[in-house]
């Protein structure tokens, strides 16, 4: 492989030495390696690129080498960070409970109770940004507001993949797209932020969850609050003083212990399928998450 001699061809070899590597890492490390490079480019104004390059590669690694610390750091963080592997279960039943036992599903649930809460904020700020912005651009404030605008919305997507990398344990990036534009003019870090289509897809996901979030807290809610009850039933019978009937299609009847013991039963499987539904939800969502805020290998190229 030929020495780089420019920031851009250091950053397409490390990209290529990381090819088939997860988007999320090649992110963070195209992102850590082009500061680092910005930043030494800046302190030492009177040498060239090449020049530092050459330089760098000595101290901070030529990039298959740093390719390599990625993926050994990375297999190292996920280890640390993976959960205890679940017991394999041969039978249905031993699969069907054993979700309980899986904390991506508590994780999932969590994030599916928070998802209308945090779509909400994220629909509110997205659609206000967006109209401040366009009642805005007649004013000569318009553009900077504009420009404000949409790096919060780069913040906010962020701080988003945070909370779905530790709640549904997907691989989420720990940096931004781009470092902090060093050295480029004004009118080139609004080029760049308007030209990467990332900034829309973020957009694009602010306003997408509020639907999915309205979606998720019913999914998971009222199936959830509907088996607690199902559960919690030869509870009811014992203080139920009312003359209820309940038909199961066979006529009419006043409940006894075996229809509270029966729908305790229901209230049981439909609790765990519950479970089922909420684990799938996160693995969808993450799958969403990722498609949505973060740069693949051929944004980058």
């Amino acid at each position: 492989m030929n020495a780089p001699r420019t920031i851009a061809e250091y950053l397409k070899q490390l990209r290529d030495a990381l090819r088939g590597a997860d988007p999320a890492l090649i992110q963070d490390a195209l992102y850590d390696a082009e500061e680092h490079l910005r930043a030494e480019l800046a302190e030492n104004p009177q040498r060239g690129e090449a020049e530092m390059l050459a330089h760098v590669v000595g101290t901070y690694g030529a990039p298959d080498e740093v390719a390599d610390l990625y993926r050994d750091q990375e297999i190292k963080i996920q280890r640390a960070l993976r959960p205890p592997p679940m017991p394999k279960r041969r039978s249905a039943m031993g699969r069907f409970f054993g979700v309980a036992a899986d904390s991506h599903t508590w994780g999932a649930m969590f994030y599916m109770v928070l998802a209308l809460a945090s779509g909400i904020f994220y629909f509110t700020w997205a659609v206000t940004g967006i109209s401040l912005s366009l009642g805005l651009l007649v004013l000569i404030i318009g553009i900077p507001f504009v420009v404000l605008f949409l790096s919060t919305v780069r913040a906010l997507s962020l701080l988003e993949g945070r909370i779905v990398e530790t709640m549904l344990g997907v691989r989420m990036p720990r940096r931004p797209p781009y470092p902090a534009m060093t050295g480029m003019s004004l009118w080139q870090r609004v080029g760049a932020i308007f030209t990467d289509g990332r900034t829309w897809t973020m957009l694009f996901y602010m306003i997408l969850m509020l639907p999915l979030g309205i979606l998720y807290f019913v999914f998971t809610v009222v199936p959830m609050v509907v088996s607690l009850a199902f559960i919690a039933s030869p509870i009811g019978l014992a203080f139920n003083n009312d003359n209820v009937l309940i038909n199961w299609g066979l006529g009419s009847h006043e409940p006894g212990w075996g229809d509270a013991l029966l729908l305790c039963i229901i209230g049981v499987f439909l609790l765990f399928a519950t479970l089922h539904l909420v684990r799938a939800l996160g693995k969808m969502h993450g799958a969403i998450a990722k498609g949505l805020l973060v740069r693949s290998d051929d944004e980058r190229a």
